[in-house]
This record gives C-alpha cells, structure tokens and sequence, in this order.
C-alpha cells in the first residue's frame, strides 16, 4: 500500500473527474485512490480503497454531495471531505450546508460545474488534499510523507508553487528568530484580530463554538475565501457561536461581543469616523497575494490600536499576516499562533513563529480558552 495520501474523486463530470486527476498525478505526495460519478459509488468504493482524503462534487445525480454527507454521517465514516463548489445561484448557502454536515473546506470551481479551467485553482485545492489527507493519516497512525520522501513526478512539478510550498510548511523545525523590540508594554486588550486560510473553516468553528460568551472585546476575523461565500459562511458561524458573528459592511461598528468576517475579496481595515472606530472595505491591489489579507488587517488593527491588541496567526498556506503580526507585538501588543500538530497547513503560523512574532503557540483545541484568557486579564 501505498504511503502517500490518497483522494476518491467524485464528481459526475468524466471531464473534471480527468483533469481533477492529472492534477493528483502532478502533485507529489498524492495519489488517486479511486473516482465515482455520484455518491452511491463513492460509498461502494470508499471500503475497497480507503481513501484519505475525498475530493466531492456538490451537483451529482442520483446521490448529490448534500446527501452524499448525510449518509457519511449516518454511517460513522470519518473521512476528510473538500468540496469542489460550482458558481450556481446558491453556491454559497448549499456550500455552507456542505459544511455543518462535516466537510472540511471547499474550493471554488472557476467557471461553473464543468469547468476546464480547473488549473487555476490547482495550488489551492491541492493543498487542502495534502493539508486535510495528511491530517487525517496521521490521526490513524499511518505514516506521512515528508517532501524529501515524495515520489518523483513529472520534472515540471520540481518547481511548482504546492511543492516548494510544502517544502517550505513541512521543513524541520528551527528556533524562532529574537522577537522584535517593544515600542511600549501591553496594556488590556481591546481588539482580537484573527488571520487563517487553508483548514479555516473547521478551525474556525472549533473556536466560536467554545468561545466565551461574557468576552467583552469585539474580534475581526481575515479568512481567505472567494466573494459570495463570506455572508453564507458567517451566518453559519452566527449558528454556533454565543456572540454575534457577521460578515463585515463598510461602516460596521467595532463592539463588543461582535464578529466581523472580512468580505471575499475586500481588504478589511479598522479607522475612525465620528468618535467610533468602524470597519473599513477596500478594493486595493492584492497584499500577500491575498485580497482580503491578514497582513493588511493586523497592520490596520496595530496602528489603532497599539499595545490594546491581540493579534492570532492560524492554519494557512503562505505567509500572509505573518509580517504585520509583528507589527501588532512590536507595538505592544499580545500575539498568539496555532501550533504544528494541530495546524492543517502550518505555513502561516509557522513564518510567523520563525519570524519571532509568535509570543505562544496554541493547539486548536486550546485556542478558543486562551483567547479569552490573554484577552480578560488586566495589564
């Protein structure tokens, strides 16, 4: 048996079924377990091939994905899923339904549900498929592959984004660089700014589901997520959580026991108007090669509020908001980064860590506590 990570793909397209399938054969550390048409063969297939990971169309006859999860569900099977979502009018609500029934994250297809455009999004979905896969061999005690140990691939993928990248999140741990000076001591904490991308979804629900509800300091919140999903995705948040979850408006008040959700491609910045501070949206140029980015929204959050700041780096790819977390510790403020074990991706947190940003690594599972704790106690 193979040790790398293997993905069932279901999707009715024989198209997408093949082009979702070069991309696997491209990826090191991947490799395809199986494909299904609709969710009856998937759930014939998955005791045969046990795959690791399960790349799911939505839109399927016979059996759709919503289904699909639903029968996943009623028979225990724990299986990470990412949703591949098609451009349809209610993209967003049924993907977010995807997601309180157990799947794990989605990618958007680009141009509708056959989309022979696939590839640019290639980098992204196979993150997630190493980011999730990975997790969950390494859950059951399988053995997962370190990028020195893939199998070699077409010699155009030595130097592709995904496998430089994965490189780069699963290279041997080194000591965090001296973390920068302090202009000023903390003071009590009067903004939480979170910054998370790739394993978001779940991390985020793992969070403000355990939240306090009596946490009287308001959060905004940067998660890398298309436009038209961040509204469906916050009302899915609002469901869990015991304080008020929104999708960010331009003018929204910065209060307490409210969460603002950074829009999908809209810059989310903090600036004061008429004695309060508000949510600020912008269209600029894309920062970290993201729109919205999590280093824009930590450099906003320390300049208005210097050393009143708790700033908190979670699962990603890349390095976006790895920087302006610094900005936020060099100005006094409180720091926290998800830790490697429990981190889907851990690129985002771990540049900022190495960066000496970090003040205290925290598991997923902790996060929630320690937010409120950092964020109660006077200084």
């Amino acid at each position: 048996m193979s040790d790398e990570i293997s993905v069932l793909i279901v999707d009715d397209s024989a198209l997408m079924r093949n082009l979702i399938g070069r991309m696997i054969d491209d990826t090191p550390g991947l490799v395809i377990a199986d494909k299904a048409m609709n969710g009856i063969f998937a759930l014939q297939k998955i005791p045969r091939v046990q795959p690791d990971i399960i790349c799911l169309d939505l839109e399927m006859p016979e059996m759709n994905g919503i289904e699909f999860l639903k029968e996943r569900k009623k028979r225990g099977i724990d299986i990470p899923v990412v949703i591949l979502s098609s451009i349809a009018s209610k993209g967003a609500e049924i993907t977010m339904e995807a997601l309180s029934l157990g799947a794990n994250d989605f990618v958007q297809k680009p141009s509708g549900a056959i989309s022979e455009d696939i590839h640019v999004v290639k980098d992204t979905l196979m993150g997630m498929l190493l980011g999730y896969g990975g997790s969950y061999r390494k859950s059951k005690g399988k053995k997962v592959l370190t990028p020195s140990e893939y199998k070699p691939k077409v010699p155009s993928d030595k130097g592709s984004d995904i496998a430089v990248h994965f490189k780069l999140a699963s290279a041997p741990p080194i000591t965090a660089a001296a973390p920068p000076q302090r202009v000023r001591n903390p003071a009590k904490t009067e903004i939480i700014a979170i910054g998370i991308s790739t394993g978001g979804p779940d991390a985020l629900r793992v969070v403000f589901s355990k939240i306090d509800a009596d946490l009287r300091v308001p959060i905004v919140v940067v998660q890398h997520m298309p436009a038209g999903f961040t509204m469906e995705f916050a009302k899915s948040l609002d469901r869990i959580c015991p304080l008020d979850v929104k999708e960010a408006a331009d003018g929204d008040e910065i209060k307490p026991g409210r969460v603002l959700i950074a829009q999908g491609n809209k810059h989310l910045e903090l600036e004061r108007r008429n004695g309060n501070m508000v949510a600020h949206l912008s269209d600029a140029p894309l920062v970290s090669g993201h729109r919205p980015s999590a280093d824009v929204l930590f450099a906003s959050v320390a300049m208005n509020y210097q050393n009143r700041a708790l700033g908190v780096i979670m699962t990603g790819m890349g390095r976006d908001g790895a920087q302006h977390l610094g900005t936020i510790f060099k100005e006094g403020g409180m720091t926290l980064g998800q830790d490697e074990p429990s981190a889907v991706v851990y690129g985002m947190p771990r540049v900022a860590y190495e960066l000496g940003h970090v003040m205290e690594q925290v598991s997923l599972d902790n996060m929630a506590r320690r937010i409120c704790e950092v964020a109660k106690t006077p200084r």
